[in-house]
């Protein structure tokens, strides 16, 4: 196990998974009897989407893969989709846990983790979903590269384009709406991990097959659908009222969780203030409210 000199409390491992090995982070306690949750990142994210949630729990173990396409786990092979990381993270769970765990999921990595609790449930005490996990809102009959470029648009993009240098690529993000208000060294950690390659040509790590299969089943995926009919664990959602790109709005319209809530008996849905899609686990503030609803769940019996 690889351990960063300059944070004692992150370390690296690798999971055998279907077709390799699963990059996976930990941080936190060493001890596995210790309040552990999985950590499960966004659709084109990586373990590096963690660490201000790692600060504002120190007393809590985190695990943390990159999923199936991406970071250092971007080499695993096809099929990608829920069910898919669904038996990547439990596999995870079975290698680096002793028991049934909270599982928090951002955006993808919500509905990657509903998929986990219907399929292993012994693996899963409760759900944390952080602006993601109920299908998405498009338009009936859009084709799966339609649902990529209205979903994710510009980070879609992204990923077919090359960088010269990696400061080039920090410029890049740093305009980005949703950081040009909350750029932060964990955020450049996070940018810098992100890139594969030699300069001058540089690439995102995560792969665009990985994010195109990956995307069109939030929206039509039968595994999500089946999950969420059967879903069985105490499941809180936190929304951010702001967007991909900082905008009004968010990535679900006001109001379209709650009728999600009305009709799951098990789920709950609260807003975080003053947040968008990424800075409500990457940016202080939301990164210590989701902190706050994870202390809520793990002190649930």
């Amino acid at each position: 196990m690889n351990q960063a000199a300059s944070n004692p409390r992150y370390r690296t491992t690798e999971v055998q998974v279907r077709g390799g090995t699963l990059h996976t982070a930990l941080w936190g306690p060493e001890d596995p009897a210790a309040p552990t949750i999985l950590a499960v990142h966004g659709v084109t994210a990586s373990h590096k989407a963690w660490p201000a949630l790692a600060e504002a729990l120190p007393e809590v173990r985190i695990i943390a893969p990159d999923l199936r396409g991406r970071g250092c786990s971007n080499a695993l092979p096809a099929p990608y989709g829920m069910p898919s990381h669904a038996e990547d993270l439990a596999a995870v769970l079975a290698a680096l846990s002793s028991g049934p765990v909270v599982v928090v999921g951002h955006s993808m990595g919500a509905f990657a983790a509903v998929v986990l609790a219907n399929l292993f449930p012994e693996r899963v005490r409760s759900l944390v979903l952080v602006d993601g996990g109920l299908p998405l809102q498009v338009p009936a009959g859009l084709s799966d590269e339609q649902i990529v470029a209205a979903v994710l648009g510009p980070a879609a993009e992204r990923l077919n384009a090359t960088f010269a240098s990696r400061e080039a690529y920090r410029s890049f993000w740093k305009q980005h709406p949703a950081f040009s208000a909350d750029w932060s060294p964990l955020v450049e950690e996070y940018v810098d991990y992100d890139l594969t390659g030699e300069e001058p040509v540089l690439r995102p790590a995560t792969r665009y097959q990985a994010m195109a299969d990956d995307t069109a089943e939030l929206h039509r995926g039968a595994s999500l659908l089946k999950a969420l009919a059967e879903l069985a664990v105490d499941t809180l959602v936190l929304r951010a009222p702001r967007g991909l790109l900082n905008e009004p709005g968010g990535l679900y319209a006001p109001g379209y969780l709650d009728a999600w809530a009305e009709k799951l008996a098990t789920l709950t849905v609260r807003e975080i203030p003053d947040v968008n899609h990424y800075t409500i686990v990457m940016g202080a503030a939301g990164a210590a409210a989701v902190a706050g609803t994870v202390r809520e769940a793990l002190a649930v019996a």
